[in-house]
C-alpha cells in the first residue's frame, strides 16, 4: 500500500509542478537556514572533553586588593581560572586532586636548525607534568615530562605533528634539538594531532576558543626561567614587576585539576575556601570568593558560546516555522483542487484512514526533498561562514549527525505541514463530489 501512496504521490507532483516546487523551495530555505546555524551552535556549544568533562574542574579565586569590589559573578566572568603563579603552585603542590595542571600561553619563536629555513612564531604553552594526562593529549612518540623534570627547570618540549611535520618531516624526532624564543629544548614527545575545540585550558589566559591547537608544549618553570611572556597578564599593582612573575602580584596562569569523582568537587572547593581565609589571614587576600566550576560549567561562564550565535538559530528556527506555515497552505491548495479525486476514491471504498496516510506520504516526500535542497543551502551557508574572519569559521563543516538531523528534521516540518490538510482531505463528502463529476 506504501508503495501505491508513493505512486499518487509521484502522480499528484508532476500534475501541480509549480505547487510541488514552491513548497519543496520553502522547506529547503527553512531547512537549509536552521541547519547552517544549528551547525555553528553545535561546534560553539560541544563538549571537548566528552569523556570526563564533568571530573576537570577550575579552581577560581579573588586576588584583587581590598579597595577593588567586583561582584564574583564578574569577576570570574572575566578573570576566570586565572591566578598568581605562587596561588597556582601552592594549590598545585597540595596534591588535592588526581592530577593538577598549571598552564599559561607564550608566543614561541622556533628557529628551525636546517640551513636555509627562516625563523617563525607559533603558539606555545607552559604547563606543568600532568597536563597531558589530564586532558587526555595522544603521543605519536615518546611522552610528556616528569614532575621532577619541571623542577630541576628541564630543557624538555613536546611538539605537535603539524609542527614535527614541518621541521622533521614527519619522522620520529625524539632527542632532536628544537630552539624556542633563542633556547634549546630537546624534544621527549610528539603528539598525534590533537586540538581540542574549543581550546577550553587556555581561553582565560589569552588563547583564541577554536584553532588548529598549540605547535610546542614546554615547562612552565623551565619557559619563565628562560624569560618567556605570558600572553596575557593582569597584575593589581603599580609596583608590580612583570620581569619577575614568579613572585609578581599579576595573574598570568590558570589552574586546572581532575577529580576521582565530580562528588569531590564539595570537598576541594571547601579545601579552597580554608585556602582563601588562610591568605587572608596572612593579609594576601581580602576577598573570599571563591568558586570551582566543572569544564562545561568554566565554559558557560566564559560565554564561549556568543549570544549572537543562540539568536541566529532562535531567528533560523522561527524563519523555518514560517516556511511550514507557507508549505501548509499550498498543501491546503492541492487539497482543495483535489477535492473531485477524493470523493471518487471515497465512493471507490477508501476510509478516510487511508485518504489521511495518502496525503501524509506526500507530504513526507516533499519533507524528503526539501531536505536535499535544504542541505544544499546549508553547505552554501556553512562555505560563506568559512570565509568569515571568526577564528572557529573554518571549523564550520556539516558533520554525519548534522546530515541526518537536516533530514530528520525536513521529514518532521513537512508532516506537521501536512497534518491539516491531510485532515481536511479525509473528511471530504463523496456525494457532493460525485454530483459535480
Amino acid at each position: 500500500m506504501f508503495a501505491y501512496y508513493l505512486d499518487l504521490a509521484l502522480r499528484s507532483f508532476r500534475r501541480n509542478r509549480v505547487l510541488t516546487a514552491l513548497m519543496v523551495l520553502a522547506l529547503g530555505l527553512g531547512i537549509g537556514a536552521s541547519i547552517t546555524t544549528l551547525t555553528v551552535l553545535k561546534l560553539l556549544s560541544g563538549d571537548p572533553l566528552p569523556q570526563k568533562s564533568a571530573r576537570i574542574f577550575a579552581p577560581e579565586i579573588n586576588p584583587l586588593p581590598a579597595q577593588v569590589h567586583l561582584p564574583a559573578a564578574e569577576l570570574f566572568s572575566n578573570w576566570g581560572d586565572l591566578m598568581s603563579y605562587t596561588d597556582a603552585m601552592n594549590l598545585l603542590r597540595a596534591r588535592r586532586g588526581e592530577r593538577q595542571a598549571v598552564v599559561a600561553l607564550t608566543g614561541a619563536k622556533i628557529a628551525p636548525r636546517q640551513a636555509g629555513r627562516h625563523p617563525f612564531f607559533s603558539n606555545g604553552v607552559m604547563t606543568t607534568a600532568d597536563f597531558f594526562a589530564m586532558f587526555d593529549a595522544p603521543f605519536e612518540y615518546g611522552s610528556g615530562w616528569s614532575e621532577q623534570d619541571g623542577e630541576d627547570r628541564a630543557r624538555v618540549a613536546v611538539i605537535s605533528t603539524t609542527l614535527n611535520d614541518k621541521l622533521f618531516d614527519g619522522r620520529n624526532s625524539l632527542g632532536q634539538i628544537i630552539r624556542v624564543s633563542d633556547h634549546d629544548y630537546r624534544i621527549i614527545g610528539v603528539l598525534k594531532p590533537w586540538a581540542p575545540q574549543p581550546r577550553f585550558y587556555a581561553i582565560s589566559v589569552g588563547g583564541q576558543g577554536y584553532g588548529n591547537g598549540d605547535d610546542v608544549f614546554l615547562p612552565l618553570q623551565s619557559a619563565l626561567a628562560d624569560k618567556m611572556g605570558p600572553e596575557n597578564t593582569n597584575c593589581w599593582s603599580p609596583d608590580a614587576n612583570v620581569n619577575h612573575l614568579e613572585t609578581a602580584p599579576c595573574a598570568f596562569v590558570g589552574l586546572w585539576v581532575e577529580l576521582a569523582n565530580a562528588s569531590d568537587a564539595g570537598a576541594y572547593k571547601t579545601f579552597l575556601s580554608n585556602y582563601v581565609q588562610q591568605q587572608i589571614s596572612l593579609g594576601r587576600f581580602h576577598h573570599p570568593d571563591v568558586d570551582l566550576p566543572d569544564l562545561m560549567g568554566y565554559l558557560g561562564q566564559q560565554q564561549v558560546v556568543p549570544d549572537d550565535a543562540k539568536l541566529q538559530t532562535n531567528l533560523a528556527f522561527g524563519f523555518l516555522l514560517i516556511c511550514i506555515v507557507n508549505t501548509v497552505g499550498l498543501l491546503l491548495a492541492k487539497c482543495l483542487r483535489r477535492s473531485r479525486e477524493i470523493g471518487v476514491r471515497r465512493a471507490l471504498g477508501a476510509t478516510r484512514g487511508a485518504v489521511f496516510a495518502q496525503f501524509m506520504v506526500e507530504s513526507g516526500m516533499v519533507g524528503v526533498a526539501g531536505g536535499v535542497l535544504g542541505l544544499i543551502f546549508a553547505e552554501l551557508g556553512l562555505w560563506a561562514i568559512r570565509h568569515q574572519p571568526a577564528d572557529y569559521a573554518k571549523l564550520a563543516h556539516l558533520d554525519v549527525s548534522m546530515f541526518v538531523a537536516t533530514f530528520v528534521i525536513a521529514l518532521i516540518a513537512s508532516l506537521i505541514a501536512g497534518l491539516l490538510p491531510a485532515w481536511r482531505a479525509c473528511v471530504v463528502a463523496p456525494a457532493p463530489q460525485l454530483k459535480s463529476v
